[in-house]
This record gives C-alpha cells, sequence and structure tokens, in this order.
C-alpha cells in the first residue's frame, strides 16, 4: 500500500512539473496584460451566469452526500449536510485528492451525528460512485453528440469515438437495469458492489451530470462569444482535463487544466482562455476554500465549547 501511494505521488508530481514545463513554453507567448483585458472583457451577465453555474454545481455536490445518507438509511440535518460536503469538496478539491480525499473532514462531521466509521467509508465511495457514474454518462453524452471532441485531444476515428460513447452509455444502463433488477451484491476481489434501490440511482443520475455540467459551464460563460466551439465542446474537454487532473492527484489540477484546455481550443485565443480558466479557479476552487476553511475553524471551535 506504502508503494501504492508513494506511485501516485510520484506520478502527481510527474504531472505538475511536465504541465508547468508545457505552460511555461505557452506563456513566452502569451502577454499576461492581454489576459487582464480578456478578464476585464468578460461582462457582469456572464459573470452572473458563472456564479449561478457555480452555487449549481456545489448545490449538486451536497446532493451526493444526501444521497448517500439516504442510501444508508441515516437522517441528517439539510444544513449540515450541506456544510460538510461543501467543506469537503473545497478542500479537497485545492488540497489534493490523494491528500485528504474528503475521508479526514467527513469522519470528523459525520461521526458528530451518530455515523460508525463503516458507515462513513460506504458514504465516501458512494460519492466517489456517483462522480463516476456522473462523469460516465456526460461522457457517453458527450461522444455521442459529438464524437469528433475527441480528436482535438487525441488522433482517434470518429466512429471509435461514438463506439465508445455508446459502450459507456451501455455500463450506465446496465448499473440502472441491476438495481431494476434487483440484481444481487457482487464482489470483484476487495470491491463489494450493492445495487442501490431505483429511487437512489435515478437522483445519482441527475446529481453527477449536473455538478459536472455546472461546472464546466463556468468556463464556458467566461469564455467570449467570438470562436467559441459551443457548450458541448467545452463540457468534453471540461470532462476531459478534469478526470486528467484528479488521475494526477495535483492540487486544484495545478496546471493540467491549463495545457489541457490550451491544446483542445487552438481556434480560441490563449489569452481568453487562461481568462476563463481564471474565472473558474476562482468561483470553483479558490473563494469556496477560503469559506471552507472559516466554516473549518467555527466547527472546531463549536466542539471545543461542547467539551468545555
Amino acid at each position: 500500500m506504502k508503494i501504492r501511494n508513494a506511485a501516485w505521488s510520484i506520478f502527481g508530481i510527474g504531472a505538475v512539473v511536465i504541465s508547468c514545463y508545457i505552460l511555461y513554453r505557452e506563456f513566452r507567448r502569451i502577454s499576461f496584460a492581454a489576459v487582464a483585458d480578456s478578464l476585464y472583457a468578460i461582462s457582469l451577465h456572464n459573470w452572473a451566469l458563472a456564479i449561478i453555474a457555480t452555487l449549481a454545481a456545489y448545490g449538486a455536490l451536497a446532493w451526493y452526500d444526501r444521497i448517500a445518507i439516504a442510501h444508508l438509511g441515516k437522517k441528517v440535518s439539510w444544513l449540515f449536510v450541506t456544510l460538510c460536503s461543501f467543506t469537503t469538496y473545497a478542500l479537497s478539491h485545492n488540497i489534493g485528492a490523494s491528500v485528504i480525499s474528503g475521508a479526514v473532514v467527513r469522519y470528523r462531521a459525520y461521526s458528530t451525528r451518530g455515523l460508525t466509521a463503516h458507515e462513513i467509508g460506504l458514504l465516501i465511495v458512494f460519492c466517489s460512485f456517483t462522480f463516476a457514474l456522473g462523469t460516465t454518462l456526460m461522457g457517453a453524452f458527450v461522444l455521442i453528440i459529438e464524437p469528433e471532441v475527441v480528436q482535438r485531444l487525441v488522433d482517434v476515428p470518429v466512429a471509435v469515438s461514438f463506439v465508445i460513447g455508446l459502450a459507456l452509455l451501455a455500463l450506465v444502463i446496465l448499473y440502472v437495469v441491476g438495481s431494476w433488477l434487483h440484481f444481487p451484491p457482487r464482489q470483484f476481489g476487495r470491491f463489494f458492489l450493492q445495487y442501490p434501490r431505483l429511487p437512489i440511482v435515478g437522483r445519482q443520475l441527475l446529481a453527477g451530470p449536473i455538478e459536472l455540467a455546472s461546472a464546466a459551464a463556468i468556463i464556458y460563460f467566461a469564455l467570449p462569444a467570438e470562436s467559441n466551439p459551443g457548450y458541448l465542446i467545452v463540457l468534453g474537454v471540461f470532462l476531459a482535463s478534469f478526470t486528467l487532473a484528479l488521475l494526477s492527484h495535483a492540487p486544484g489540477g495545478l496546471g493540467v487544466l491549463e495545457v489541457t484546455f490550451l491544446a483542445a481550443m487552438p481556434e480560441m485565443n490563449p489569452n481568453d482562455v487562461l481568462a476563463a480558466l481564471i474565472v473558474f479557479r476562482l468561483l470553483y476552487l479558490l473563494i469556496p476554500f477560503a469559506m471552507s476553511l472559516v466554516v473549518v475553524l467555527i466547527f472546531e471551535k463549536t466542539q471545543l465549547g461542547r467539551k468545555d
């Protein structure tokens, strides 16, 4: 296990170093004054839309926890779940999934509400699966409707992309059918798969796509209309970049998001692309991160007061 963790850490550091090197080469031809001009050019209307998209994304993330708690048959107040979910994702998005992955924050919070360590572990796995399910469904949606989006990153025939999209959709359908027909639990090594009730699955199929679609919309609203490839392309590139960022374990997807978007959107002014990603990092990462630290301090102060 230690060797595996070390390997992931090395992989993450390597991804950050390579991304930063590529960014360094890109930045040599980019004017930071021009990026500032691109930021200034974003209208108040688009800023408002980006903020609404951010709220929708974090609302969907809070729904992840609500769905997991319903699956476990527990009752926790909506406000507490929302604050816990917000803090968890705001910290893990910025610090890196390999460092915290939501486990520490969730255990500290939900243990005060009577959940056992085993139940909290199941909740974490369930939330991760909901995200993976949403990514699979949205990936299938994009690849079936806009299969050429893959060619922006790798040289793959459109037909292959379309088939991959169908395969991803088939996996989602199989999961739904398994829940509908009450398939027995299955174990694959140490992984134990138990199909949730169909209403729970239905909520998963809504929460995951809403979160991903809203997060991608932040970038889309921050991009100018000129040369904009369209929302589905932005969504497809976002799914690819966000997945790479998670696999790299790079804090906040440092460098990975920028490199992927710059490479996948050659028709757009790189200054505009970087400006849109700055807006995304500000609204989706940095501001929630600062707010989450305040929430943690207030929570810990409250717990100390109860002990006294």
